[in-house]
């Protein structure tokens, strides 16, 4: 069957159409148009190959091709994602954390900075503190300098805590999508130390009370406390 930009039964696919917004004055869509765009992100950033880039951590970290089964499947409560959105010259951040399974999302402060000791103490007291203990099978992230101390984490989570592969992002993609949705309330280029724990809470709030329609159209705050009930 014929196919090609001259062929009714050719397809698009989302890559070239996101490639032509791109690229920009090379032949690509209006700068105009990218702005309307759910991040507002005008131009892809160019990655440094995995393999130039220096180990971060003191422990080795464990990747994610070892988490257990059951975080794929989605089939239970507890299995984290997590990032970092910083602000102008990373000097800011707020630490987001989303469930795999329900889509729940916790936000925390940093108003301190982010280096690995702030980053776990805020964790151990915004995050895991909170938490009960069936609801913190695993936490994964990306390899950021700012988890440097994972293995000091990792006994919170009872099967441990786990990392991307560098420059591979859609490892986790639940907390992607997600912090795209909290830039709608954190934007980019804006100083993130200045949001206090009641303004997360308030954002947490908004996006938890969500309908979405991968849940069967259920909140994530319903999801998640109707799986949190042993």
């Amino acid at each position: 069957m014929p196919s090609g930009p001259n062929s009714l039964s050719g397809t698009l696919c989302h890559e070239t159409i996101y490639r032509s917004l791109y690229q920009g004055i090379r032949g690509g869509l209006s700068r105009t148009l990218t702005k309307r765009l759910r991040t507002s992100r005008p131009l892809r950033k160019r990655r440094r190959r995995s393999d130039q880039r220096a180990a971060r951590f003191i422990a080795p970290p464990v990747l994610i091709d070892h988490r257990p089964p059951a975080v794929e499947l989605r089939a239970r409560l507890g299995d984290w994602e997590g990032d970092l959105i910083v602000g102008p010259r990373s000097q800011s951040a707020v630490a987001t954390l989303v469930d795999r399974r329900t889509r729940y999302l916790r936000l925390i402060a940093l108003p301190h900075g982010h280096s690995a000791g702030q980053l776990r103490d805020a964790l151990v007291t915004a995050f895991i503190s909170t938490m009960p203990e069936h609801a913190r099978q695993t936490l994964t992230w990306d390899q950021g300098s700012e988890m440097a101390r994972h293995h000091e984490l990792a006994p919170y989570f009872t099967d441990g805590v786990f990392f991307a592969h560098p420059g591979s992002p859609w490892q986790r993609g639940t907390n992607e999508n997600t912090n795209g949705l909290v830039r709608q309330y954190l934007p980019k280029r804006t100083n993130l130390s200045q949001h206090t724990p009641d303004d997360l809470r308030m954002i947490e709030d908004r996006l938890n009370n969500r309908p979405r329609k991968t849940l069967g159209w259920q909140t994530p705050a319903q999801a998640f406390t109707t799986a949190l009930t042993p």
